[in-house]
């Protein structure tokens, strides 16, 4: 039990800041983007609102559930479910802080064909989504969206604040606490010797990696040294990305919560896009692109984990603030 609770807190603590980030992100939204704008770029199920809503995604530095508040902002404020689901996907796969890291650990191929990944799974995705979205479909709440014009700067921020961080937080709270007591569960119960024997079946490995990193949470940073220590330890690069993929992108709070709010199609469109797109790229480096471009060299692990600073200051600031 112990264990459990330091694994909770843990992830709390990696999560917090990036959560946090969200619900500002989306507030700013709400007070700053008009209703109007925001329909127009991204209310269409067609494939314009979904390239719109990926290539707005990728850049962005939010994992898997600091991009829940930005999106559901998005989806309130007018967004179609079709690009809400782009968006979902192709955010916390990547971002400027992440791509940077990939090409610093895992070299320039991982680097590069990360956000090529994203991009590709996230139009699939939203396009899919925009499939089963019955036309002229508007979820704006009208409670919730409003127009702010004429209003001063000062005034916008607060209504910005308010918004993001007691609205928004209200609605959303339950489910994402619910999905971090999961992950926190399947972080302390599986074995971290698990992968040890399927380091000569990569596909085996693929989708073992798959139902482990799927329902736990791991940011897109944060999953660079683990991807590489399991390169290191045997497993092919394409089982590698497979977890630079599927963890960042999905996990239990992000399932239950897009369930809730865009309905289980848009939740399983959202799973098995990222799974089918994460299988696909791990079995094109491994059978299809050359090997050389994958390789990478050993490190010092335990100071690419920081295990020295298991609680630093800012996250544990932003944890206590999240749960305030």
């Amino acid at each position: 039990m112990k264990q459990l609770f330091y694994s909770l807190l843990y992830m709390l603590n990696e999560m917090s800041p990036y959560i946090l980030l969200g619900f500002l992100i989306a507030g700013l939204m709400y007070a700053f983007v008009s209703q109007k704008q925001m329909a127009r770029h991204f209310s269409g199920s067609g494939w314009k609102s979904v390239v719109k809503a990926t290539l707005f995604g990728i850049p962005l530095p939010l994992c898997s559930c600091g991009v829940l508040p930005t999106a559901i902002g998005m989806r309130r404020s007018g967004a179609s479910r079709a690009s809400s689901t782009a968006f979902l996907i192709a955010t916390p796969q990547t971002g400027v802080d992440s791509i940077a890291a990939t090409w610093s650990l895992l070299g320039p191929a991982f680097a590069v064909i990360r956000p090529v990944a994203a991009l590709t799974t996230a139009l699939f995705g939203g396009l899919l989504a925009g499939k089963s979205e019955p036309a002229g479909e508007c979820v704006m709440n009208q409670n919730l969206v409003a127009e702010s014009h004429g209003k001063s700067f000062g005034a916008k921020c607060v209504d910005a604040l308010r918004y993001g961080f007691v609205e928004l937080v209200a609605s959303i709270g339950k489910w994402l606490i619910i999905g971090l007591v999961i992950a926190a569960i399947i972080t302390v119960f599986v074995p971290t010797d698990f992968f040890a024997g399927l380091s000569d079946r990569p596909v085996v490995a693929m989708l073992a990696v798959l139902i482990i990193a799927v329902p736990m949470y791991v940011c897109a940073t944060g999953s660079i040294p683990i991807a590489l220590s399991l390169i290191l330890k045997g497993l092919s690069p394409g089982t590698a990305f497979v977890l630079l993929m599927a963890g960042p992108a999905v996990n239990f709070a992000s399932v239950t919560l897009i369930s809730s709010e865009m309905g289980k199609k848009a939740a399983s469109v959202y799973i098995g896009s990222i799974i089918v797109g994460a299988v696909a790229f791990g079995l094109l480096i491994d059978y299809l692109l050359p090997s050389e471009w994958f390789a990478v060299k050993a490190v010092d692990m335990h100071a690419c984990h920081g295990n020295n600073a298991a609680f630093p200051l800012f996250p544990t600031i932003c944890s206590v603030i999240l749960v305030g």
